[in-house]
C-alpha cells in the first residue's frame, strides 16, 4: 500500500479566464489541461473549484513510480510555471521507520495460562513486533515441566495433527495448531523467532475439570447479574435515604 505524503495543488487568482496545465517532468508527458486530460492512464484527473480557484492533479493508486516533479503551467503572459515534488512512501516502510528503536520483541496471546479440553485443538498465536524484518525462521517448543523434557515440535512426527501458518509482514504472526489434545500435550510452549527473545506459555489439558480460567458464559452472565442486582440495590438504598432527608 502507498500513500501520497504531499499533495499536488496549485492556487492561482486572476482576473482573467486561464488555462491551467499540469506536465510531468519525467517524461515532460502534459497530463491535463484545464479539465482535459491527456493521458491514457485513468488514474490522473485535473479537477477546479469554482469557490477556492484551486486546480488540484489528482492520482488514484498512488504507486512509487509516479513520485517526482510535476509542474503546474497557467497560461499567463508570460507563462508563469510552479514546480511540485511529489513523494510516495511505502506504508510498511514508514510502520518500521516507527519502530526502527524498538526491540523486537514476540509474546504468545491469551498467556500466560491456557487451559484446554481434552479431545479439542490447541491453538496458540505468537506475536512478532518491532522487528526490522520477518525472522527468517521460528521454532516451536514443547517442554514436558513434570520430566523437563524439552523438544522442538515436529510437524511430520508420529503423533500427527501438528501444524504451523506463520503470515509475515510488518508484524510477524505464527499460528500453532495441536488437534485432539491429550494430557500428555500439557506443558509449556515457547515461541523462539531467529530475531527476538523466546516467549512462553503454560497449556493445561484438562480431562472434565473447570478451572477458573474455563467459566463457562453462564457463569459469567450469573457473576455479572449479581453484580448488577449489588448495583441496583446500592442505588434503590441511595434514593430511600434522598427521599428521607427531603421529608425531614
Amino acid at each position: 500500500m502507498y500513500k501520497i505524503v504531499r499533495g499536488v495543488l496549485v492556487r492561482y487568482k486572476h482576473c482573467v479566464v486561464l488555462q491551467v496545465s499540469w506536465i510531468r517532468h519525467r517524461d515532460l508527458h502534459i497530463l491535463t489541461v484545464g479539465g482535459y486530460t491527456y493521458t491514457s492512464d485513468q488514474r490522473f484527473q485535473a479537477t477546479h473549484s469554482a469557490q477556492t480557484d484551486d486546480w488540484t492533479l489528482h492520482i488514484k493508486w498512488a504507486q512509487q513510480r509516479d513520485a517526482g516533479v510535476y509542474e503546474c503551467q497557467v497560461s499567463t503572459q508570460p507563462v508563469r510555471s510552479f514546480f511540485v515534488t511529489l513523494h510516495v512512501v511505502d506504508c510498511d516502510e514508514i510502520y518500521q521507520r516507527m519502530f526502527s528503536d524498538a526491540v523486537p520483541s514476540a509474546r504468545i496471546l491469551g498467556g500466560p495460562d491456557l487451559h484446554v479440553d481434552m479431545g479439542s485443538t490447541i491453538n496458540l498465536t505468537c506475536l512478532i513486533q518491532f522487528s526490522p524484518e520477518p525472522p527468517a525462521y521460528i521454532f516451536w517448543y514443547h517442554e514436558d515441566e513434570v520430566s523437563g523434557r524439552k523438544q522442538v515440535i515436529s510437524y511430520d512426527s508420529s503423533r500427527g495433527g501438528v501444524s504451523v501458518v506463520t503470515e509475515k509482514g510488518a508484524a510477524t504472526t505464527s499460528y500453532l495448531l495441536v488437534q485432539d489434545a491429550a494430557p500428555a500435550d500439557s506443558g509449556r510452549y515457547s515461541c523462539s523467532p531467529s530475531n527476538a527473545e523466546v516467549a512462553s506459555v503454560r497449556v493445561h489439558v484438562l480431562n472434565g475439570e473447570r478451572p477458573a480460567a474455563m467459566q463457562t458464559g453462564s457463569a459469567g452472565l450469573s457473576n455479572s447479574a449479581r453484580c448488577m442486582a449489588a448495583l441496583l440495590a446500592v442505588c434503590a438504598l441511595h434514593a430511600r435515604l434522598l427521599r428521607a432527608q427531603l421529608a425531614s
